[in-house]
């Protein structure tokens, strides 16, 4: 049957902001200046504002935003870009359209996020070995959860290596009270439309406390002009946010904090209801999830694969992420170095996503719930 209780429901949300949404739109339709238009300096205002972040730079997506920040940084061949093995595949892929080669990294058995301790081994493991420059790090904050910023962030200035934040399923979490946003050198944030800030098309955006680095990224968002369009200082790329994707995120983010609130709301009563039946998402300790994606853990493959055919007969959308982890996807094996990655092989064999969005109605989570319980 098909699914009654998809994954994200943005129809649901479009009704709820149609009004603002449509003045938004209008507006741009009726100046015009669709390419870095008015909306883009007030959406990268309001993001600022909304996190806490010095500088903000809208750009055309997620994976765009983490390629200007390792472009500006320098990053090329001959660098060692440490990365988390259980993440989405534009991770990896940026660091090797540069030139350089990703350096993969197991994550934590119950946070998912990546593991400082491994890292380290995998840092000091690259510089023995004497072929590549241990030169970035990008650390992901997965499933809306923060990583373990105060430990990455302590490794990173030992070690002298750049440090991006990839938040593009995490922007609106916090930890240690403060809002994502300010824990790396830069951090690049995805408007993806399944993000929990999601615009009707690709979109992103770049963070930083650094004036100069965010003038760089703005230079290299278009095709690395200077002060004026003709000017050209340096190789950059098509990287410029859309105004009217700007216009819909900015519809959005009236309406954001009481959506991340309603997410919190929605994962707590899954833990409710769910957490002696399968294993829940543990919380990263002194943090509050953006909850992009509500993951549980099966005990092997086998017992996933009944949970799916449940869920499916209950009307009850499932997806899995990720079913194989970076070092084993085909256009990555040639760069991995063959260590072993327990961790990220074994999720990616157990874990499964439920549908989570602002607008699940407390029957849509009895019937995720009871849909889980009578799988199990």
């Amino acid at each position: 049957m098909s699914s009654t209780v998809p994954l994200i429901d943005l129809k649901a949300q479009q009704a709820r902001i149609a009004p603002e949404l449509r003045r938004r739109l209008d507006a741009v339709l009726a100046h015009g200046q669709f390419i870095l238009g008015p909306e883009v300096a007030e959406l990268e205002a309001r993001l600022c504002g909304f996190c806490g972040a010095a500088h903000c730079v809208g750009v055309s997506s997620g994976t765009d935003a983490l390629q200007i920040a390792l472009m500006a940084a320098g990053v090329g061949p001959g660098d060692a870009v440490f990365l988390p093995a259980f993440t989405y595949t534009a991770t990896a892929e940026v660091p090797l359209l540069l030139g350089a080669t990703p350096v993969f990294v197991d994550v934590d058995a119950r946070t998912f996020q990546i593991d400082p301790a491994h890292l380290a081994e995998r840092i000091a493991a690259v510089r023995a070995a004497g072929r590549l420059r241990p030169r970035a790090l990008i650390g992901v904050d997965l499933f809306g959860q923060p990583a373990d910023w105060p430990a990455l962030s302590a490794l990173a200035r030992q070690e002298d290596i750049f440090v991006l934040d990839d938040c593009a399923q995490s922007f609106g979490a916090s930890l240690h009270g403060a809002r994502l946003g300010r824990e790396a050198d830069a951090t690049a944030v995805s408007f993806f439309p399944s993000k929990p800030l999601g615009a009707y098309g690709d979109g992103g955006a770049l963070l930083t406390e650094n004036a100069e680095r965010a003038a760089l990224y703005r230079s290299l968002r278009t095709h690395g002009e200077g002060t004026t369009r003709y000017e050209v200082l340096r190789t950059g790329i098509n990287g410029r946010l859309d105004t009217l994707q700007a216009a819909v995120l900015l519809a959005k983010l009236d309406v954001f904090e009481e959506e991340l609130a309603a997410r919190e709301r929605v994962a707590a009563a899954y833990d409710a209801r769910l957490g002696n039946a399968v294993q829940i998402p543990a919380r990263v300790p002194d943090s509050r999830s953006a909850w992009a994606i509500y993951a549980i853990l099966l005990a092997d493959g086998a017992a996933r694969a009944r949970m799916q055919e449940g869920l499916h007969a209950a009307g009850v959308a499932s997806a899995i992420y990720y079913p194989r982890p970076l070092h084993r996807q085909p256009a990555y094996r040639a760069a991995h170095d063959g260590s072993a990655l327990p961790v990220a092989e074994d999720l990616s064999q157990r874990i499964l996503a439920l549908p989570i969005h602002p607008d699940l109605s407390e029957a849509d989570i009895a019937q995720v719930c009871d849909a889980v319980l009578d799988a199990v």
